[in-house]
């Protein structure tokens, strides 16, 4: 534990415990060494109901950690479920719903269970999709959010060993039938890993491998980190200016890496550009054949300025984004990119080129607004029957519209993916 510290005097931990292997002992150990050091720990259970059996899962493992006097928390994924992606919408759903009990609860770090041969499946799976350097660091042992920090205290410890220790202490444990369905490719590989003697020591060679490809990862991420403090600026407006000189000047991995981070930052999507169009735009960049400008994921990137060397990166438009409907005092995480909270009912909507010519015929002053013209369709505003009633980026609001940017209670680019994130790290 010490490995994926620091921790406060009396720990107070989050454990996500499924009832499985691994995350019953998990919990099990986390529990005995916080209690040698005065703290405690809180058991959570996702109930996703995706199976007619998993209430009874759910309350058959609170009874276990009752018994051992550890404190469990039953958490439902309630509404409608996806037609598609149910899985993936599922790990969305147990991450959201167990840092928001970790959030309410003033809980600063929550253990997942990832253990040494689920790093060495990982490995296998990237590997095969042909995934990057960084894709194959695998799991970090540390990641740290704005609400807690995700600890995988066990990813050097084989599985084996933790069936070992549940049995030592005659604790049961859940088996999830999904576990033996070979239709998931997570599950052939498991079974190949773990066949026999020669499987296991694959498995831990594949993981320490890992974990040396993380430490690198951990050198290459402060090294993107210095370019980009030297290179970027990113505006309240969420758009980005780059040095393309000095940004492509830098080794091309570590210039790549930049790249992918300011669009990742301004696109506001989950996942950064796939490596070969990312190779692509780079290619165009140095060779300096950008002509009227790229788009890669989700943003366009232009010259800003005539023969500076300077890159303008801002959102495109051209994917569709609905408007959205958002009551008083509510708050919003807009397009991936602006935390926005209202004082009335409005309609959020991305300016968009006709929102423009609306408020400049308004207010032609707005015509010499410092913000990039390629940037001013993507703002937020806010809007109604009657049009645009504000836009706080660049200072409008319809005269009849009274209080803080017409109805805007706070707007700040809060991008989900920062341009310099907490760095990977291994323990």
């Amino acid at each position: 534990m010490e490995a994926v510290g620091p921790f406060e005097t009396a720990p107070r931990l989050g454990i996500a415990v499924s009832g499985g292997r691994d995350s019953m002992a998990l919990v099990v150990l986390a529990d005995a060494w916080a209690r040698r050091l005065g703290g405690q720990v809180a058991a959570l259970t996702v109930d996703h109901g995706l199976r007619p059996e998993s209430a009874a899962d759910a309350r058959r493992v609170g009874g276990w950690l009752r018994r051992r006097g550890i404190d469990h928390h039953l958490l439902t994924w309630r509404g409608a479920k996806p037609a598609t992606g149910i899985q993936a919408a599922a790990r969305r759903a147990r991450y959201d719903l167990m840092t928001a009990w970790c959030r309410g609860a003033g809980v600063l770090h929550l253990l997942l269970a990832h253990h040494q041969d689920d790093q060495a499946e990982t490995y296998v799976l990237r590997l095969a999709r042909g995934s990057g350097q960084d894709g194959l660091a695998c799991m970090a042992a540390v990641v740290e959010t704005p609400d807690v920090r995700l600890l995988r205290p066990l990813l050097g410890v084989p599985r084996r060993r933790l069936t070992a220790t549940l049995k030592a202490m005659d604790q049961p444990w859940l088996d999830d039938p999904s576990n033996r369905d070979s239709t998931f490719a997570r599950v052939r590989v498991r079974a190949d890993l773990a066949g026999d003697r020669k499987g296991r020591r694959r498995s831990a060679g594949l993981a320490v491998e890992a974990g040396r490809r993380g430490r690198r990862r951990v050198l290459r991420e402060a090294a993107v980190s210095a370019l980009l403090a030297r290179c970027c600026v990113v505006y309240p407006a969420g758009y980005a200016v780059v040095d393309g000189s000095l940004a492509l000047a830098a080794p091309v991995e570590i210039s790549l890496a930049a790249l992918a981070r300011v669009v990742l930052c301004i696109g506001g999507r989950d996942y950064g550009p796939r490596r070969d169009r990312l190779l692509r735009l780079h290619g165009r960049l140095c060779g300096g054949r950008l002509g009227r400008g790229a788009t890669l994921g989700g943003c366009r990137v232009l010259a800003a300025g005539r023969g500076a060397g300077k890159l303008l990166v801002c959102r495109e438009t051209r994917d569709p984004l609905p408007p959205l409907d958002v009551g008083p005092g509510c708050e919003v995480l807009w397009e991936g990119r602006f935390k926005i909270s209202l004082l009335s009912a409005a309609r959020l909507e991305r300016l968009g080129r006709r929102g423009w010519a609306e408020v400049v015929g308004r207010r032609p002053d707005l015509r010499l607004s410092p913000i990039p013209a390629a940037v001013r369709p993507t703002l937020p505003s806010l809007a109604d029957k009657a049009g645009i009633r504000a836009v706080p980026h660049i200072g409008y609001r319809r005269e009849e519209e009274g209080g803080a940017a017409g109805g805007i209670g706070q707007i700040a680019f809060h991008p989900r993916h920062p341009l310099s994130p907490e760095g990977f790290s291994v323990a």
